[in-house]
């Protein structure tokens, strides 16, 4: 054991509108201190993952954590940003100041508030994390650009509308048990797949239920190394953790393989010595519910062309052969950039400690983490298990 995961805090996401960036990061970085039993000053550095992009007037953040305790000043704090995988990559970050051994004892924060921003401008932002040249004046902002992945996938491999929406409601419905989700109501396979003034047409083939929630929100994790996790009162240990970045324009790609998010699973999968089946669950980044139909395949749960069938024959369900995004996913419990993929760690731990509480795998064991930025560029796969 190298690195461990033994303490972490999450916030609801949702519109908090008496809520700061700053308010938010000293909340979580508090809570995540206290729940694995230290002190602020044992805090060897600190990342942030926040991604900004215009969503914050206060772009130099990294100094905030600081604000959470006295005994945090003059401790290295950098900040991370990588898109929507933004999250990740301080949480990968941290495991390799471990691994390097330049800390012992890691602090990450991940935040974003994005609900004060109007929504024009929100669609402006999200943009910045494709490439301008080619996408910068994509109608309906990052949910056209998936609308347009999702129109070629249908293009070549036939109308996957049923399949869409089963994936959107059982992250719904996944999501009425998760207490930090944004959204907390089962909408039923039949109001997914039904246009309606409720559930309109946004971009191609998607509808609103096929995309995720815009939310403030953070999360945060105490990350030790394993002669330190050993003596704590719990240690979620990475078996693996992966990167993959991949071309920015998605004309240089073949846009409907996801072919960073296939060779980071790859790589972490190699790294820890398992294969998927040894998992118990996933979380993965269904930023639009195609990306998690094709994350299906790109992952390597279902060949090329049939990621359908992992959702119609129930494998990802809860109770399936690998379920997938117990927490609810980014569709219900929300998609504040830069907290997402340290939440996705901060719920994977839970699951592996056995408090999920109404989210709980019964008796999971390995857990398995894909956290993307971009359409498929930023790639992080982290599998997590429990060391105690």
């Amino acid at each position: 054991m190298t690195a461990a995961i033994v303490g972490w805090a999450h916030t609801p996401f949702a519109k908090m509108d008496a809520e700061t960036v700053e308010s938010l990061i000293v909340r979580v970085a508090q809570d995540a201190i206290a729940h694995a039993g230290i002190t602020a000053s044992e805090v060897d550095e600190i990342y942030l993952g926040h991604f900004g992009a215009g969503f914050s007037a206060q772009e130099f953040t990294a100094g905030l954590v600081l604000q959470a305790d006295p005994a945090l000043r003059f401790k290295p704090a950098t900040r991370v940003e990588n898109a929507c995988a933004t999250g990740s990559a301080a949480v990968h970050q941290a495991v390799k100041s471990i691994a390097a051994k330049s800390a012992r004892i890691v602090l990450v924060v991940g935040v974003e508030q994005m609900t004060k921003t109007p929504g024009a401008e929100i669609g402006r932002n999200l943009l910045k994390a494709s490439y301008l040249p080619e996408d910068g004046d994509t109608p309906g902002g990052f949910a056209g650009v998936f609308g347009k992945i999702g129109a070629a996938y249908f293009q070549r491999w036939g109308d996957q509308s049923d399949a869409l929406a089963m994936i959107a409601a059982k992250n719904h419905k996944n999501g009425v048990a998760n207490p930090y989700a944004q959204m907390r109501k089962d909408l039923g396979f039949d109001f997914c797949r039904q246009e309606s003034e409720k559930n309109p047409f946004v971009a191609g083939p998607l509808k609103r239920t096929d995309c995720s929630l815009v939310s403030d929100g953070a999360a945060a994790v105490v990350i030790a190394d394993g002669e330190v996790a050993a003596g704590m009162e719990r240690a979620i240990s990475f078996r693996a953790a992966a990167h993959a970045q991949d071309f920015l324009p998605m004309s240089k790609r073949d846009i409907l393989k996801f072919e960073g998010c296939g060779t980071a699973w790859r790589r972490a999968l190699e790294q820890a010595g398992v294969t998927l089946d040894d998992l118990s669950f996933v979380e993965t980044h269904d930023c639009f519910t195609i990306a998690e139909l094709i994350e299906y395949e790109a992952m390597g749960l279902a060949p090329e062309g049939q990621g359908a069938r992992a959702i119609r024959e129930g494998w990802t369900q809860k109770d399936g052969r690998l379920p997938v995004n117990p927490s609810g996913g980014l569709k219900a419990k929300g998609h504040p950039i830069g907290a997402t993929g340290v939440s996705m760690h901060a719920l994977t731990a839970m699951q592996l400690a056995g408090e999920a509480g109404d989210m709980q795998i019964p008796g999971a064991t390995m857990g398995g983490i894909f956290n993307m930025g971009g359409a498929a560029v930023a790639n992080y796969v982290s599998i997590l298990e429990r060391t105690k």
